[in-house]
């Protein structure tokens, strides 16, 4: 597909993809769809987390992110704190050899701008910022597509996001709440654009939906996550933990009690003692687990659900793909603002007090409103189908050579 006298464009994928979070790899398979269907002719390979899962799950060479293999164990022996602290030299030697071999540098999705969750300023921010750097010193054009954001409180933590946005070469945002955050923490996003989340551009499972024709109630799938508050809610995580943990168990028991099937589902393997927890709790045959191995799966799950319920962010967005009335609990304000696009901005519910006699109230609203929710959710599918389109070819403008991309269109045709 490279014409003969034109040297293949070199395009590198950065992230802390194949580490287990099926959000991270489905942003990154949507990528190397793209970049298979565009650009066929390009030599794509990885710097990333899990480079054994990535290069066997989707055929492409994986280099591991960090030189020191310990990296995100806490460290409280001196060895341990001596080979962390060499690793953050080695890497940025590593960091910058990588970046240099490549024409293009793609960060698909994920919320690398943002600390929802609980983050170090010398662990994935550091990365970050020596990606971008790496790109500027070299002329390697860094893209952060599609990505999360959100404001920091934490003053190193937020220089490195700030600075990794601005050195990098191209941006785009999966929500405005992202390019606003963004803006406040002093970066240009002035040619920045919004488009929904990467996920959204995956292939959707055959639909199938609940079986109407049976009188049994349907099953409901519920997403849960090893969730102990954000960033700024170190203090009080295991409180945070265990309220989630209480008021999903509660919530999960009251629908066994209505004869209902529940379906316990995760997105990242450190969700497994949740459901461990829950079943535990529960001790019922209705409660069973999904083993979900990514996106697709997930979705698989969820199009025959009756209904979703989840808290992990792609868990929402995969039970919004295949078109599932869902209730989020609701842990940023990411999840807020993906309902809302998805016209289910009523049936959130917060994550950090989850009350399970409002939860199921809301549940039972939901269902109630079931086929107008499926009609809606339809027609935002195909909405955000045409702009992730519109996404693919504002990147091929921004990041590959005009002259490239023409002959891929002659050579398909």
């Amino acid at each position: 597909m490279t014409p003969a006298n034109r040297t293949p464009v070199r395009v590198g994928v950065f992230g802390l993809l194949g580490s287990g979070n099926l959000g991270n790899d489905g942003s990154l398979g949507a990528v190397l769809g793209y970049l298979r269907a565009e650009h066929p002719g390009a030599v794509v390979d990885a710097l990333c987390g899990g480079p054994e899962v990535v290069a066997a799950r989707y055929g492409i060479p994986a280099t591991r992110l960090h030189w020191y293999r310990g990296e995100y164990r806490t460290a409280s022996r001196a060895g341990a704190i001596a080979g962390k602290g060499l690793g953050k030299l080695v890497d940025a030697v590593r960091t910058a050899a990588w970046v240099r071999r490549h024409d293009v540098v793609i960060v698909p999705g994920m919320g690398v701008l943002e600390a929802t969750l609980p983050l170090r300023p010398w662990g994935f921010p550091y990365s970050l910022f020596l990606l971008c750097a790496s790109g500027r010193l070299f002329g390697t054009r860094v893209a952060l597509v599609g990505v999360g954001a959100a404001s920091i409180g934490d003053r190193p933590t937020r220089a490195l996001v700030r600075w990794s946005a601005r050195l990098a070469g191209y941006r785009s945002y999966r929500d405005a709440l992202s390019r606003d955050a963004m803006r406040a923490m002093g970066v240009d996003t002035a040619r920045d654009k919004v488009y929904p989340d990467l996920a959204f551009a995956l292939p959707t499972p055959p639909a199938s939906g609940p079986d109407k024709l049976s009188a049994l109630p349907g099953p409901v799938c519920v997403g849960v996550m090893d969730f102990h508050g954000g960033n700024d809610d170190r203090a009080r995580a295991e409180e945070i933990h265990r309220r989630y943990l209480d008021g999903t168990t509660r919530f999960v028991r009251a629908l066994v009690e209505d004869g209902r099937p529940v379906r316990l589902l995760t997105g990242d393997e450190c969700d497994r003692p949740v459901v461990a927890a829950i079943l535990d709790a529960v001790d019922s045959p209705l409660v069973t687990a999904a083993e979900a191995a990514s996106l697709a799966d997930l979705m698989k799950e969820m199009a025959v659900a009756d209904t979703v319920v989840a808290t992990r962010y792609h868990n929402l967005v995969c039970a919004l793909k295949v078109g599932t009335p869902t209730l989020a609990l609701s842990y940023a304000a990411k999840s807020d603002a993906l309902m809302d696009r998805m016209g289910l901005a009523a049936y959130c519910h917060p994550a950090r007090e989850v009350d399970a006699g409002q939860l199921l109230e809301q549940f039972r609203a939901l269902e109630k409103r079931s086929a107008e929710l499926r009609r809606t959710l339809t027609e935002r599918n195909l909405t955000a189908a045409r702009q992730l389109e519109d996404q693919f070819t504002a990147l091929t403008a921004a990041l590959f050579p005009a002259a490239d991309h023409a002959h891929a269109l002659r050579e398909a045709k």
